[in-house]
């Protein structure tokens, strides 16, 4: 081979791009642990390390002026919430309460920056109802199905999982499981003694319309859908979510997830509580804000924690795309695309919201956990918008 033969050879451009390509994955690949190993995932129990905020780019006296200010908006609601319950149900059809209550607790919560706990108050480890926040729990059991390929595309009617026959019936034949994680699924029927009108909160006697036209927050078929996730997995969805998510973020254990006083179910001979999606009419999660904390930074980490990939890895971004006809919804997470849900704070930002109000909020562009349990909800904004500002 002679010299300009050589010389072509070394130049070679696809052999060029080849090592280029190469150098490059190695690098990222690195680059992509170095990250990981940087990022911060708090012990078992209460081994949660505290910063300064000072120590996270955030303003002290700021910070603090923001937790005064949620403390000064506590909610006015009785803290008997069996109470606040009747008294709000006294004359709405179907009002009755089925399932268990609890007093609540004070104002108290905690905010959370690069995975640190920055600021903290109240009693954070009391177990009290979230409502709401219920529902991205269900819709996170939801999510594991999908990685185990329970439900092999959320676009797929549930009535080709034959799991219910509720679902045989014409009007109900189109609901898929998006549908139902979007509450855009118009089902009718009845669940628990409660049928759909019960909670149809745009209108009880308006006309149904087609699967995936109309958005509706309804209780009911969020209960639905944590039965048919009941029936996929043949197991309690509690026990499906200590064993997948709440064991290893290491929450404390203390959390507790009802159903209704008559929500059994019997699968495989073995009797199971279906639980609710809420506490409209009491039940749902029972947690700490601790806890709670733990389940909005794996959220904010993309569904991983430490090593292990806990939800498929583009769940969180499946989860929180905007539905087509309520953007500021996803899969049972509210979104605040366009600013639509806090104005003061990032339109990536993400919430699990309850009753109360209970809030985990989640705000990926400042790297951000805020927990915040008994505030009035009108003041929750502004809060939020506090907290951000606090950041230099």
């Amino acid at each position: 081979m002679n010299k300009s033969n050589r010389l072509k050879r070394r130049t070679n451009p696809a052999s060029a791009w080849l090592v280029f390509l190469a150098t490059a994955i190695v690098l990222l690949t690195a680059t992509r642990s170095q990250t990981q190993a940087d990022t911060y995932y708090p012990g078992t129990g209460d081994a949660w390390e505290h910063r300064s905020p000072t120590a996270v780019g955030m303003d002290s006296t700021s910070l603090s002026d923001a937790v005064a200010f949620a403390i000064a908006s506590e909610s006015t609601e009785p803290r008997d919430l069996q109470l606040m319950l009747s008294t709000r149900l006294a004359n709405v059809p179907y009002g009755d309460i089925i399932g268990p209550m609890k007093d609540r607790g004070g104002m108290n919560g905690l905010v959370i920056r690069n995975g640190y706990i920055v600021a903290e108050w109240g009693d954070t480890k009391r177990v009290d109802m979230t409502f709401s926040v219920s529902k991205s729990f269900v819709s996170t059991t939801a999510g594991l199905a999908v990685g185990d390929a329970l439900i092999k595309n959320v676009r797929e009617s549930v009535k080709d999982y034959h799991i219910d026959e509720s679902f045989d019936k014409p009007h109900n034949s189109a609901i898929t499981w998006q549908h139902l994680l979007q509450q855009t699924s118009e089902w009718e029927g009845e669940l628990w003694g409660k049928p759909d009108v019960a909670d149809r909160r745009r209108g009880r006697d308006r006309e149904l319309q087609e699967p995936g036209t109309f958005w509706e927050y309804n209780d009911v078929r969020v209960n639905l859908l944590a039965l048919s996730l009941l029936q996929l997995w043949r197991r309690p969805l509690p026990e499906i979510l200590q064993e997948r998510i709440m064991g290893p973020i290491d929450a404390s254990g203390t959390w507790e997830w009802h159903g209704y006083f008559d929500s059994d179910v019997v699968i495989d001979g073995r009797k199971i509580k279906s639980v609710s999606g809420g506490g409209h009419w009491g039940g749902g999660m029972w947690i700490s804000s601790r806890d709670q904390a733990r389940f909005g930074y794996l959220f904010l980490r993309k569904g991983q924690w430490k090593e292990r990939q806990l939800l498929p890895h583009d769940w969180v971004d499946r989860t929180t795309t905007p539905t087509d006809i309520r953007s500021n919804y996803g899969y049972m997470w509210w979104l605040n695309t366009d600013h639509q849900q806090w104005p003061s704070v990032s339109a990536q930002s993400f919430a699990a919201l309850g009753g109360g109000s209970n809030v985990i909020w989640i705000d990926p562009d400042n790297d951000l956990v805020v927990v915040v349990r008994w505030i009035q909800a009108p003041k929750i904004d502004e809060f939020l918008g506090r907290v951000v500002k606090s950041i230099n």
